[in-house]
């Protein structure tokens, strides 16, 4: 994480770097270059441009905010991983989702007041924010990006459905390769896994929280994947010789083609 007398403007929080009218430009976004998306039009990215308040950035392990809190800021991940979760009053924890370079985080809080999860960086990450309070004024005045906030909340919902019947449908060994699936294809996606391996350090105790498992059963399966040749799963990455033979063990359909819009 760069320091303060490195960045213009910049404000620190008690976790994470704000950096105001810092950071990447809008017309040098990093998203652009990622092959698995699509970047807004012209016309909708000079508004994106005048709404957008500057960068957050968050090192690995980092809060980016809690649940039951209001989070001042909706953000486009510009960079890096995240991870959603959801803590019980006793202190377990579900694992929800991962987040990727281009998805759009805070719309549940924009809409509800308190957030009801917390996101977590699971590398260094930076962040495009937009204040959640003119946010959808910026909606209100493009269709556009109206249309592709809805495109992004229907994919959200077609990814959590996936999870849902993993939890209650596929065994163990299936639920840790469609999960790999999914991780290493975003990877890959976003430019983070250019040759299909995605590094990115997720352990054990993080497999078993999003996937419902006993640590033991984890590692067991884990390792009955690495002799089978499905997944090659390390505590630092995540490799999958034959994505398609992996696909048909977890009985996941094909990838959509379409590209993602990103805000």
């Amino acid at each position: 994480m760069a320091r303060d007398d490195e960045l213009i403007g910049s404000d620190r929080n008690e976790q994470g770097q704000f950096v105001r009218n810092g950071g990447q430009r809008c017309m040098e976004c990093p998203l652009e270059r990622l092959p698995g998306l699509h970047q807004p039009l012209s016309d909708v990215r000079r508004w994106i441009a005048a709404f957008r308040e500057g960068e957050m950035r968050f090192g690995r392990g980092e809060q980016v905010w809690a649940q039951g809190t209001r989070p001042p800021y909706l953000y486009t991940v510009l960079s890096g991983v995240l991870m959603r979760t959801r803590l019980l009053e006793d202190g377990r924890r579900q694992i929800v989702n991962f987040m990727f370079p281009g998805d759009f985080i805070g719309l549940q809080g924009a809409l509800d007041g308190e957030i009801s999860h917390s996101v977590e960086a699971m590398t260094n990450v930076a962040l495009c924010a937009f204040a959640r309070g003119r946010f959808f004024e910026l909606a209100a005045q493009q269709p556009q990006l109206s249309f592709d906030l809805t495109w992004l909340a229907a994919h959200e919902e077609a990814a959590l459905e996936e999870h849902i019947v993993s939890l209650g449908q596929r065994n163990a060994r299936e639920r840790m390769v469609a999960l790999a699936v999914f991780l290493v294809q975003r990877g890959i996606d976003t430019g983070l896994a250019p040759d299909g391996v995605l590094q990115l350090t997720v352990t054990q105790s993080q497999i078993a929280d999003m996937l419902g498992l006993s640590l033991v059963h984890t590692n067991r399966s884990l390792q009955a994947l690495r002799r089978l040749a499905l997944v090659d799963w390390t505590l630092t990455s995540i490799r999958i010789p034959n994505m398609a033979e992996a696909r048909r063990f977890a009985r996941l359909d094909s990838p959509s083609p379409a590209p993602r819009p990103y805000i």
